[in-house]
């Protein structure tokens, strides 16, 4: 019996698709990894995200690739850690807003005039590392390593030299982070609450004309050309973290878990060798560009009022847990530091 033409055409065709279908799983990675990050596309921490991807397809033998979102279009901070949390996404570059909708307990590296250098921050990272992993492990995330984005100063539209001065502008505050409005409020502030990807519109608008941040995240997100003063005094590092959820993590190859993990504290390892001079680069380009530093009027008053500002997040802002565990630790480090300097310097 002759078998039709029909038939033979539709068996060679779907002989064709099964091929190109078993090519194309060949090819294809065996494991995507979906991450979101606020980095604009062709930063450098967009890069140093694209530099690990590579590392992790070329530990994993092509098994694994990570497909980077940047530029924030896949929502803010608090976007993406919910879009982790459903499994929309798989990992994310965050803030510290990002990491406290994960675990409150990451408030307390938002306390201003923490930090005196990098070294202590560094060395509080160091003691907390395992604490601030295990809240992170409690809501079903892992961390790969901590980000960090410059030391951030207030940036305005007009000078702004006094704590009266700061009174009178927009302030950007964080949406969602009610307790902190409600203290600048309180207080004689104008607190304007925005999503960090509204930021932009905002300064355009005039809806906000002052916010902090660090002068490379201010210069990367073109933010300065509508705030061109920048205070001189230093609030402290604007620290994040690249996170992947539990989920995730445990599909990725067991046996090359620990090369991935190397990869991602490779990218921080470089991040915190360049970071201070960056910043300091940054400061250099914008001032070609039109922005000026302003000295503060009084920095001791500057010093009370930001204080005070820290003593009230304990409790409210802050879990008092958190910021207690916060202070003891950076205390510690602190008088290590000063006992090294001294013994290095000699009798």
């Amino acid at each position: 019996m002759r078998t039709p033409k029909r038939s033979i055409l539709w068996v060679t065709m779907l002989l064709l698709v099964l091929a190109a279908m078993e090519g194309g799983a060949e090819a294809a990675p065996k494991t995507l990894i979906k991450m979101a990050t606020l980095a604009p596309t062709g930063s450098a921490w967009d890069k140093a995200l694209k530099g690990m991807g590579a590392e992790w397809r070329r530990v994993t033998g092509g098994e694994v690739t990570l497909r980077i979102y940047a530029g924030g279009i896949a929502g803010d901070d608090s976007d993406v850690v919910r879009k982790m949390r459903i499994g929309q996404l798989d990992a994310a570059g965050v803030t510290i807003v990002g990491l406290t909708e994960i675990h409150r307990s990451f408030e307390a590296f938002g306390i201003p005039l923490l930090f005196d250098s990098w070294e202590e921050l560094e060395g509080v990272l160091d003691e907390l590392e395992p604490y601030y992993r295990q809240q992170l492990e409690s809501q079903g995330f892992v961390l790969l390593n901590w980000a960090h984005g410059g030391w951030a100063h207030l940036f305005s539209a007009k000078p702004v030299r006094t704590v009266a001065d700061l009174k009178k502008v927009k302030l950007f505050v964080t949406a969602g982070d009610d307790r902190r409005v409600q203290w600048w409020k309180n207080n004689g502030f104008q607190p304007r609450a925005l999503a960090v990807t509204d930021i932009l519109t905002g300064l355009q608008t005039g809806m906000i004309n002052a916010l902090v941040s660090t002068p490379l995240v201010t210069m990367s997100m073109q933010w300065y050309r509508r705030i061109p003063y920048m205070h001189n005094l230093p609030l402290g590092p604007l620290l994040g973290a690249n996170v992947i959820t539990r989920r995730t993590w445990n599909r990725l190859p067991e046996a090359s878990r620990k090369g991935l993990m190397a990869a991602a504290q490779e990218l921080e390892e470089r991040i915190f060798e360049n970071i201070s001079a960056d910043d300091a680069e940054a400061v250099r380009l914008m001032e070609e560009r039109g922005l000026t530093v302003v000295e503060s009027a009084d920095e001791a008053e500057w010093r009370r009022q930001i204080r005070r500002f820290a003593n009230d997040m304990r409790g409210g802002m802050v879990p008092a847990d958190a910021f207690d565990l916060m202070i003891s630790a950076r205390d510690k480090v602190r008088a290590s530091l000063a006992a090294a300097a001294l013994a290095e310097a000699g009798p």
